[in-house]
């Protein structure tokens, strides 16, 4: 819930038309979101669905191209990404990451670049630094 917060928080700073949460992901009102969204659950527009298949159809179905953040063999690294309107961002489980089921029906996928020898980084700091480069190259 605190890292859910954490996303509405920074989706308002980077002006995220909307947030899609999926399956058991804490969802306002809930008292540890609005601890870390800082009233960012009321400015940053949301909605729930059981699974990302269904919220990628209804995307799809807006005209929105659809991009996995994950560590896969076809990943675009973030840096090279180009940046277009009508993009949206899936991000995955703290601990699995995006499903391949998910990643199977995305239009493609982004990659951090990562140094280190973890190679994964907190849900709420991937979307932190995959909202700035998307922000970053649109200035």
């Amino acid at each position: 819930a605190y890292n859910v917060g954490s996303v509405f928080r920074t989706s308002d700073a980077f002006l995220v038309q909307a947030i899609y949460i999926i399956g058991y992901s804490a969802k306002p009102p809930h008292k540890e979101i609005k601890k870390t969204a800082l009233g960012a659950e009321e400015t940053v527009e949301w909605k729930h669905f059981k699974t990302s298949a269904e919220a990628i159809e209804e995307l799809k179905s807006k005209g929105y191209k659809i991009y996995a953040v994950e560590q896969v063999e076809s990943s675009i690294s973030l840096e090279k990404f180009n940046v277009a309107d009508n993009i949206a961002v899936v991000f995955g489980n703290e601990v699995t990451g995006v499903e391949q089921s998910t990643i199977a029906i995305c239009d493609g996928s982004i990659e951090i670049p990562q140094l280190g020898m973890k190679h994964s980084l907190n849900i709420a700091t991937a979307v932190g630094v995959v909202l700035w480069e998307m922000v970053r190259k649109k200035l």
